[in-house]
């Protein structure tokens, strides 16, 4: 073998190293699982929550009632008193200024809308 020869074989050997060093980091890389897709939100899992509520003013021309409410975890609001679009004004029909309710409110077209209304007979005199 000649000088020349021995030379190259060292080179050679860490060429061919490299070589599978390269292609193994690429399997590794192309068997690595794909990050699992996110959950769908919680908010369109699960319906809004009941919230109670006393009515204070009904106006069934205009189909909107004004709460004093309790937290609205789903709009991020506070307890207050504030008017109200009803998506069904027929929920309307039966209420009165002091009838303790459990309603449903969601945002829709940018307005605060009931959704869902319940009269809360154990706390309605």
């Amino acid at each position: 073998m000649s000088q020349n020869a021995k030379h190259r074989r060292p080179g050679l050997v860490t060429g061919l190293a490299a070589i599978v060093l390269i292609g193994s980091t690429a399997i590794a890389h192309s068997q690595t699982a794909a990050p699992a897709p996110a959950p769908p939100a919680a908010s369109t899992a699960a319906s809004p929550p009941l919230v109670e509520a006393e009515v204070r003013k009904v106006d069934l021309r205009a189909g909107k009632v004004t709460l004093k409410h309790g937290d609205i975890p789903n709009l991020d609001m506070p307890p207050m008193t504030m008017v109200f679009q009803v998506q069904d004004p027929a929920l309307l029909d039966q209420l009165k200024p002091g009838d303790k309710i459990r309603f449903r409110a969601d945002k829709l077209s940018g307005s605060y809308t009931v959704i869902e209304l319940q009269r809360d007979t154990a706390r309605t005199p």
